[in-house]
Formats: C-alpha cells, structure tokens, sequence
C-alpha cells in the first residue's frame, strides 16, 4: 500500500482553508427549503468555512413534471436572492444545486456559485441528464422536465481554491472531469440527489475515482430520505481528497440537515500531482478522442 503524499508535508496556513458540504431533504416547500439552505449556510460559516456546498434541487423536489415547471425561477429570482443575501451576511461563498426558468422550454438544472459578497459568480447548466430505467430500480427521465447545457463552464476562483462545476450524474461522465482539471481545476463539486439503489452501488466509488484520476478534491453534497411517494434520495454526502481518501462525509442515519467539514490544502494536492505526474503522462497523439 503506497503511503498518502500527505505524510510528511509540511503545511502552508496561506494554502489551507476549511469548505463544508451540506445534506438534507428537499419537499415541494420551497420556503421551507430555502429556510433549511440559510440555516446550513449560517452554520457553515459560524464553523469556520470558507465555502459551503449545497445539494443538486435544493430550491425544491417536484412531485411532477407540472409543478416542476411552475416552480421553477430565474437565476435573479426570489430563492436565488435569499441564497445571495445568506452569503454575504455570513461571509461566506456557496455553491447551490437548483433549477433555472427559461424565457421558453424546461429549466436547466443548475450548479451556481455566489461569492462572499453575495454575487453570483458562474452558473454551469448540467450536461447530462438522468434518463435511466433499471429493472427493480429506478426509472427516471430528466429530460421530460429539465433542458440540457451545452458548454463547459469556466473554473472559478474561490478562497478553497480553483473550483470545477458539475451535477450530479455528470459524475459518470470522467471527461468532464478530465477537461476542468485541464482547464486548471483543483476542486471539483458534484451536487447531488442520487438514487438509494445506484447510490448503494456506484455513489463512494465514483467519487473516489473522480479525485484520484484529476488529482482533485471533490465536494458531493447530497439529497438525502423521502422526498415523495414516488421518490428518496441516497444522501452520504462527503469530500474527497486528491488521494482518494473520504476526509468527511454526513451520516445516512438521519435526514436531518447535516454539514461535514474538511481543511483543504492546496500544497497537499501539488504534492501529488508533483509526485504521480499523470497528466504529464498523457497520449493524446494515441487517445486523440480524450485529448484534454
């Protein structure tokens, strides 16, 4: 078993900082959601992190495609507004799953990150949808109520450092991760709301692999319990480190709102690019397809 990189480093204070990821159980409430973001925001911020990571839908779980079109806002809208306030009234900045209205057709399901100052920042748009239908499992189709994003977003400078955005399913995807790391990503954050059987098999592992193939720390914030009738969500959110290693992670004993909080550190994650350079080990004139 090869050591962490961690062994024996000596810690920079200028390279470390403290992020939190948060897992609850979002209804159709979206006051009562909304309610439940504000108080997982403070509570990050009074533990002293620097950034906070909210769940895929945090602004609510629809229990059909209708209501999931009437709920759904602007990115200037009302939910938005108060996850902006929330930021820079605790001065903190917040990475927050939600659904976005359009002028015309479904909303996006989106990933925004709002600044201390209470600005939204950047707001990536998911690429890949969950339309899935697994025997004596679930059976979704997110098309029929969101829209899919077309581009990659920019990486984001934040105070835990160069943060990469996802969703979600986007997880199963590992060239999306690949092209943020190329892009200059040290983080990369997955909100989520995953199904209990897919999330029992595939949620730890996938992340894992995430960090340890970009070198990254990963954030998951999750979904967690019964959301309806029709539908729950696995929860187990936690933070990866570039090592692979689950250095936080909430419980699945209770659907409660739950933070997990983990240091991270920058000179931790140069250490093990610097000592397993992968990606200086790239054969894009072999794998011209996954050039990035």
């Amino acid at each position: 078993m090869i050591a962490s990189p961690l062994t024996g480093l000596s810690l920079s204070s200028a390279h470390r900082a403290f992020a939190a990821v948060g897992q609850f159980c979002a209804q159709g409430d979206m006051s009562k959601n909304l309610q439940t973001c504000v108080q997982l925001i403070s509570g990050a911020a009074r533990r002293g992190a620097r950034m906070v990571f909210l769940p895929e839908a945090s602004d609510f779980i629809a229990e059909n495609r209708a209501q999931a079109a009437q709920q759904a806002q602007a990115l200037d809208g009302a939910f938005m507004k108060e996850i902006q306030q929330a930021a820079k009234d605790n001065n903190i900045w917040v990475s927050v799953g939600m659904h976005e209205q359009q002028a015309t057709g479904l909303p996006f399901n989106i990933n925004a990150v709002v600044n201390d100052e209470g600005m939204v920042v950047s707001a990536y748009r998911k690429l890949h949808l969950f339309d899935v239908n697994v025997k004596d499992g679930p059976r979704l189709l997110e098309s029929a109520s969101s829209s899919r994003g077309d581009r990659v977003a920019d990486v984001v400078d934040t105070p835990v450092g160069r943060l990469g955005l996802a969703v979600c399913y986007d997880m199963r995807f590992p060239e999306l991760a690949q092209s943020l790391r190329a892009r200059g990503a040290q983080l990369l954050s997955y909100p989520s709301a995953f199904t209990e059987p897919t999330g029992a098999a595939h949620w730890e592992v996938l992340l894992r692999a995430r960090a340890v193939e970009t070198q990254t720390y990963v954030f998951a914030a999750a979904q967690i319990g019964r959301h309806s009738a029709k539908r729950s969500s696995y929860g187990d959110a936690m933070i990866v480190d570039p090592w692979g290693v689950v250095v936080a992670r909430c419980s699945r004993t209770t659907s409660e709102p739950l933070l997990a909080l983990a240091e991270i550190n920058i000179d931790y994650l140069e250490k093990v690019r610097r000592e397993m350079p992968v990606f200086n080990h790239k054969r894009p004139d072999i794998f011209t397809d996954y050039s990035s």
